[in-house]
């Protein structure tokens, strides 16, 4: 496969904050902050906006990641989404993450992992319900979410030693990810991204990639994935989706016809029907 992944790059200078379909928005939040969500110890303070819903709770929770080939862009591109959901009633967490070449994997799962811990910490302030948090994902941002939740209690390499149950989100919506690593076998992304090519650290790339880390206590997904994505081949998706589907993993795959990796994301509206059905049904609150 050509360098595929230098695309990545291409797709996210001219994915701007805001291009796209407008979404809807039923109400405007009550509040809007950012904060930094990591521990003062942390190799890189970190930020995210957290955007409070206007009435009481407790409401549901949404953590928000971008994309960007894990070494740019900014949790701007994932604020009309923000605000979408905000708008829903949730309790939305729009994170920034550490970039490669800087900080290789599996540190940006890290950091997701402390936007989970904070999200629990500060529930009660939040009005948030801590067992109804979803997660959304698009490309690299979706790639690392997926990462997060497959290893959330497991105790595995991956969940140690910042994640734990915590971590796992009650439902997951994941755009256009690469969810097999192992398929790049050049470019400069994922290298940079794992810390050598394939043929150095292949165990690397295996470890890192969301389908070999399915399991049956994985938590619902749905998958949305443009059919001409060339980028992204949606045959990512549909590998995945067959792994959690033969764990018996609640799964659903949204293909979003015609549409390449840019358009997908532009077009994100289109997806958020099935997106909000799947979350309703997942994070639904109990008696």
């Amino acid at each position: 496969m050509k360098s595929v992944l230098v695309a990545f790059v291409a797709v996210a200078s001219i994915t701007v904050a805001g291009c796209g379909v407008v979404l809807g928005q039923k109400q405007a939040p009550a509040a809007v902050s950012t904060l930094v969500y990591t521990p003062a110890d942390w190799p890189e303070p970190l930020q995210a906006d957290v955007y409070q819903p206007q009435g009481k709770g407790p409401f549901p929770g949404m953590l928000l990641v971008h994309g960007g080939g894990w070494e740019r862009r900014s949790r701007d591109d994932m604020d009309r989404l923000a605000r979408y959901y905000v708008g829903q009633g949730y309790v939305v967490m729009n994170v920034s993450y550490r970039f490669a070449p800087e900080a290789r994997y599996p540190a940006q799962v890290h950091d997701l992992q402390q936007a989970m811990h904070w999200l629990h910490r500060e529930a009660g302030r939040l009005g948030l319900d801590a067992e109804r948090i979803g997660a959304f994902g698009y490309s690299a941002g979706a790639h690392l979410v997926s990462l997060m939740a497959l290893a959330a209690g497991t105790g595995n390499d991956l969940d140690q030693p910042w994640g734990g149950e915590r971590t796992r989100p009650a439902a997951v919506v994941a755009g256009g990810a690469p969810m097999d690593l192992r398929k790049y076998t050049g470019g400069k992304l994922v290298p940079q991204f794992l810390g050598g090519g394939i043929n150095e650290i292949p165990e690397t790339f295996a470890a890192a990639s969301p389908v070999t880390r399915v399991h049956p206590d994985a938590p619902p997904f749905l998958l949305f994935h443009g059919t001409r994505d060339s980028l992204v081949t949606i045959d990512h998706a549909e590998e995945f989706v067959a792994a959690l589907a033969a764990q018996n993993v609640p799964v659903a795959l949204e293909r979003q016809g015609g549409r390449g990796h840019i358009l997908t994301f532009l077009t994100v509206g289109t997806a958020l029907p099935e997106a909000d059905a799947f979350l309703q049904r997942h994070l639904a609150a109990v008696d």
